[in-house]
């Protein structure tokens, strides 16, 4: 890439660079099938913008048959990836904390068997400190 020291050079002192064809059709290709793009190429070898379009005119065969190219970012499919990856991760944790789930009201139900009590009623008819009303106080103090 052109860096601003470069141009205080004379031109004399600038190094032209020319690219083989079999090296430019093998860049096409590799952006066509999306193992690279437009900008890698051009960063790896400080080659402008331009001149890669340019060689994608010339020896894309795609657009010489006049077949359009969907361009998706490789970073939208990885996202997309990684956040169905996510999605299972969180169902798989979610399923296992229903088994818990199940297991503790099983244990309950076995317990309230053996000794026979009503530990869900127990357990659900007074509400336990501070998860009352955070309002006035209804009892009239």
């Amino acid at each position: 890439m052109v860096k601003p020291e470069d141009y205080s050079k004379e031109s004399s002192q600038r190094i032209n660079r020319y690219f083989s064809e079999s090296f430019k059709r093998k860049k096409v290709q590799e952006i066509e099938k999306n193992l690279s793009t437009v900008m890698e190429v051009s960063k790896e070898y400080e080659v402008s913008k331009t001149a890669i379009y340019k060689w994608l005119d010339k020896y894309s065969l795609n657009r010489k048959r006049g077949v359009k190219q969907v361009v998706e970012l490789m970073s939208d499919t990885r996202k997309i990836q990684d956040l169905k990856a996510k999605i299972r991760d969180l169902e798989h944790l979610i399923g296992q904390k229903q088994i818990e789930i199940e297991f503790k009201n099983k244990m309950i139900d076995i317990a309230e068997e053996m000794y026979d009590i009503d530990i869900k009623k127990k357990l659900s008819s007074k509400p336990l400190p501070g998860s009352g009303s955070t309002g006035k106080n209804t009892n009239g103090k």
